[in-house]
């Protein structure tokens, strides 16, 4: 188990931090040896996150999920541009002292988050990218919005090598991936 901060985990490294996405204890180790800076798990793993010595996102369950299984960190997609309820979940996210990473898929929803929640970590979605544009050409768009002294995590389930090559030159600092990470970073970081 780790008592690292997400946020610590991304910011020390040289380069763009690897976060692979997983759904085992076993995968989640095998991650970690390859060069993962955290895993990242979908729904309730329960202690997953005292089975590693990297940071672990969870994303998608409920705060208090999120700290049941010992997550460092929580991703929090913003509520129909509910800002209301986007604080309220944050403030049980504080409670809680889980590190929030806000989810966000256009333009606007990344101006509500930064009026209303400021947060020091927002994930990058393209899942609202228009007919025929790239998921990464997307994401590259979203990125120049996102303020300088913000963590941005960039979504690219199956990012290649050269993908990440090139989210790590337009200052992406770290990618959620659910390949494998080695052939992401091979002996270390990707060197740009």
């Amino acid at each position: 188990m780790t008592d690292r901060r997400l946020s610590q985990a991304i910011a020390e490294g040289d380069g763009i931090s690897v976060l692979v996405e997983v759904g085992s204890g076993d995968a989640a180790r095998r991650a970690q040896q390859r060069g993962a800076e955290g895993v990242v798990v979908r729904g309730p793993h329960s202690m997953l996150g005292r089975e590693v010595g990297v940071p672990l996102l969870a994303y998608g369950p409920a705060p208090d999920e999120a700290a049941e299984s010992a997550a460092a960190a929580v991703v929090l997609a913003v509520p129909d541009d509910d800002a209301e309820r986007l604080l309220g979940l944050a403030e049980r996210c504080h409670e809680l002292g889980l590190e929030l990473v806000v989810r966000v898929r256009d333009d606007e929803e990344l101006e509500l988050v930064l009026e209303h929640l400021d947060p020091e970590i927002v994930l990058l979605s393209a899942e609202r990218a228009e007919a025929e544009q790239a998921a990464l050409d997307r994401l590259l768009e979203l990125l120049p919005d996102v303020p300088a002294g913000k963590l941005a995590i960039a979504e690219l389930a199956d990012a290649s090598r050269d993908d990440v090559e090139e989210l790590e030159r337009a200052g992406v600092d770290a990618v959620l991936v659910a390949g494998d990470v080695e052939a992401l970073v091979g002996d270390g970081v990707p060197d740009v």
